[in-house]
Parts: structure tokens; sequence; C-alpha cells
């Protein structure tokens, strides 16, 4: 049974002889203004202060925008994606990366909502952080003619996509894109088979309450509706049939916390770990992936740019195709008395071995991000093997009693191509215990549709 759902995964990508060769060829490692910027703006100073995955990719967005956008107006190689007057003749391109980097971070903090004194102090922090990336940027003293340029354009470039995604409130902005309300309205469908419901968080009462139900009101930054790559139907929604009962049975085998939590260093458990405690970052997986191919900085706030507004539009559209089916999650199934499907069995105490998010099953919110980035990927090197290895550090993992938790844990993985890294994340979420397989086969190629959409039609040479 197992092996059967393993093969619904798309087919490994392999490369020509010649291909596989280059990219054998060692070049210098090289980071430059804008892959630090956009380690300071993904990462864990900054990135968090959005709140979920869906706020974060916005935020990514916009910054990415901003940088693209300042760089190309001083040496216009791609497409912008606002109309943008050109800079000042000789302006630096990495005062422009700083500038454009430090408005629309600080800009879009100064728009969160009021919170509570813990956070307030986690901003403060992340405002010092930038600020202190923009000071060594600039360096001491006034800045000379080049540097005012660059700061001039940069803070244009910022200025320009903060303007379509918020309005001056006083002295702050105030969101305009949908992205201000993103639990409205609240959720309402009643308990019946199939249905989503607050799931355990770990273990009821404590509950997580289904969240992002307005997300799919968020304009997008490139598709031109939130419908354009509904997820379709999943066969899996008849729970009668043949495919529901073994999906049923493979995550509810694989998944169940007491399996994952006697095995703590077997595969599946590693590999569920890995991709929830850090994998799923594709900002720093890209960086990584580009970091001995010798591109400039245009090419990098290109494919930033690109990478970002295709996962926060996979996110748009993934919320929407979420709540219009609002298929239960594997928890709320493996306990539910009777669900009419004569191979399946129910089980109260099942639990899955990681924290069941706060949406719908029906598709797979983190492999549609994967898709969308991995497939961004593809398409600007012309190539799925791509290789990289990362290493995570896996959080403690909460495990029902008699179990004892699992502590921390650094995990790496090595991939050698995109379909490699995209097929073992959605099989991590099945074995974390948190997704139906098809829900996460519908992700990736759901995020897949949404880059090739984003990279036929934005920032092109």
């Amino acid at each position: 049974m197992t092996s059967s759902l393993h093969k619904l995964l798309r087919p490994a990508r392999r490369p020509p002889l010649a291909a596989a060769l280059l990219l054998a060829i060692a070049l210098p490692a090289q980071a430059d203004s804008v892959t630090d910027w956009n380690a300071l703006a993904s990462g864990p100073v900054v990135a968090p202060r959005f709140g979920g995955p869906q706020q974060q990719a916005r935020m990514m967005a916009i910054a990415s925008i901003a940088v693209h956008d300042a760089l190309n107006t001083i040496d216009s190689r791609y497409d912008t994606y606002n109309t943008l007057p050109a800079a000042a003749a000789g302006a630096s391109a990495d005062a422009a990366i700083a500038a454009a980097s430090r408005t629309a971070l600080i800009g879009m903090i100064g728009a969160l909502p009021a919170t509570t004194p813990a956070e307030d102090a986690n901003r403060a922090a992340a405002i010092a952080a930038i600020n202190a990336a923009y000071a060594a940027a600039i360096g001491p003293g006034a800045p000379d003619a080049a540097e005012a340029a660059g700061i001039a354009a940069g803070e244009a470039a910022a200025d320009e996509i903060l303007s379509l995604r918020y309005a001056p409130a006083g002295m702050t902005l105030t969101p305009i894109d949908g992205s201000g309300t993103p639990n409205l309205p609240a959720y309402t469908r009643p308990a019946a088979p199939g249905v989503h419901q607050p799931t355990p968080a770990p273990e009821f009462p404590a509950v997580t309450v289904p969240a992002f139900t307005g997300w799919s009101a968020v304009t997008p930054f490139a598709l031109d509706s939130p419908t354009r790559f509904r997820a379709p139907r999943g066969e899996i929604f008849k729970l009668s049939g043949l495919r529901y009962a073994l999906e049923y049975n493979f995550v509810k085998s694989v998944g169940d916390a007491r399996v994952r939590g006697i095995q703590p260093d077997s595969p599946m458990s590693d590999i569920a770990r890995f991709w929830a405690g850090g994998g799923l970052e594709w900002n720093a997986n890209t960086r990584l992936i580009v970091a001995n191919r010798g591109l400039d900085r245009w090419q990098h706030a290109r494919l930033f740019a690109l990478l970002n507004i295709s996962i926060s539009d996979t996110h748009v559209t993934n919320m929407e195709s979420k709540y219009f089916y609002s298929f239960w999650r594997p928890v709320t199934a493996i306990r539910w008395a009777n669900d009419g499907n004569l191979f399946t069995r129910t089980d109260p105490t099942w639990r899955p071995f990681l924290q069941t998010p706060p949406y719908p099953d029906y598709p797979c919110a983190s492999t549609g991000l994967t898709g969308a980035a991995a497939q961004t990927l593809r398409r600007f090197f012309h190539r799925d093997a791509l290789p990289f290895t990362r290493t995570v550090n896996a959080t403690a993992t909460p495990l029902p009693a008699p179990l004892a938790d699992l502590p921390p844990k650094a995990i790496a993985r090595s991939y050698r191509t995109l379909t490699q890294a995209e097929n073992e994340q959605a099989l991590s979420r099945v074995y974390g215990g948190l997704h139906f397989l098809e829900g996460c086969t519908a992700g990736l190629r759901m995020g897949n549709k949404v880059a090739d959409w984003v990279y036929s039609g934005y920032l092109r040479p």
C-alpha cells in the first residue's frame, strides 16, 4: 500500500549529461548585498514579526520587488514590477539595495497591529537589526553622491510598491490589499463527515482554530484571480472510495505520533521534522543553490523577486481552495466514529506526529510554496538538477504519554534535484500525520502553475 502511494508523486527528471557535468564545476562561493538582505528579511529576527507563513511570504514579495525595481532603475536589465524613473547617473547599487530593503521592511513593521509587550520588544530588535545592516552598508559619515543617488532610488522603489499595498494612516501605514483581516470571516461550518473542524493542539480541550479564512481576499502580486489555479476536486473527497481508504490508512500508519515516537531517528521521523523545522524556508534553500553560480546582484534580485511573488500568490490561491473545499484533516478523520468506508477503522486516541496547522487539508499549503519555489528555480536555471544540502535545527517534538518528548535535533538532508526535494517534502506532511497525500500532490501542482504564470509574465529580460 505504501509503495503504491509513493508512486503518485512526480517522477524524477534526469538532466542531460552535459548539464550534469557543468554542475560538477565548482565556482567560488559568492554572497552579495542582495542575498545578505534576503537572509536578514527572511531570517528569525525579522520574518516572524509578520505572523504566519502567508504573511511572511507577502512581506518577502514586497521587499524583494523593492530591491529588484531599485536596481533596474540604475541599470535597466529586466522589466520592473512598477514604472519608475531612471536613477541618477552613477547611483550606488549597494546603497539602493540597502535603502529599498530598509524602507520596505521598516514601513511594513510599522504597519503591524498592536501586540504584546514581548512582541513589541521583538519588533524593536528587528528594527535595530535592519538599521544596523543599513548603517553597515552606507558607512560612517554623510553619503557621497553615488550613495545619495542610490538611496533615493531604493527609497523610491520601496515607496512605490508600499503604495500599492498600504495607505497612510497618521504616522504609519494601513494595509489596503486585504491582508489586514486575515481571519475574517470566522469559520462556522458545522461538524460532518469530510468537513474540516478545529483540531487538537496537541490534545483536546486545547484546539487549533481555523485561520486565514480571509487570505483569499488578499490582492495577488501577479495572478489575475485567486481562483485562477483552484485545485481540482480530490478523489479522496469520496469518503466511501478506495482512494480515500488507501490514503486514510497510509497516514494513519506512518503519521501516528506513537509510531514516529518509538522510531525517533528513522528517515520518516527525520524527514517530517526537517521540513517542518526550517526546510520549508525556500529563501534559505535558494541562497544555498545560488551560492556557487556566479550570479550578480541584478540576477539575484530578479530570482528572489520571482520566487517570492510566486510563493505569496500561491498562498493566496491555496487558501481560496482550502476554504472552498474545507476538507478535514487526518486527525479529525481518523477519530471520527464512522465515515461510511468499509476499509477504514476509527481510532479515537490517534494523534499526528506534528502539530496540525490551522486550516483545512486540501490542497497542502507547504507543498504549494515548495512547488512554487522549485518551479521558479527550474525556469530560471533551465534545469531540475540543482543540488543543495541543508541542515536545520528541529525543535523539541511533544509526544503522547507514556512516550518522552523528542529533544531538539540538528537534521541534515541533501537533494540532487528539485523534484527529489518536492517529492520528499510532500511525503513529509504525511509522515507528520498532517495531510492526506493527494492534498500534498495537489499543492505541488498548484505551486508549479503559479510559478509558470509569474515567470512568463513578470520581470522579463
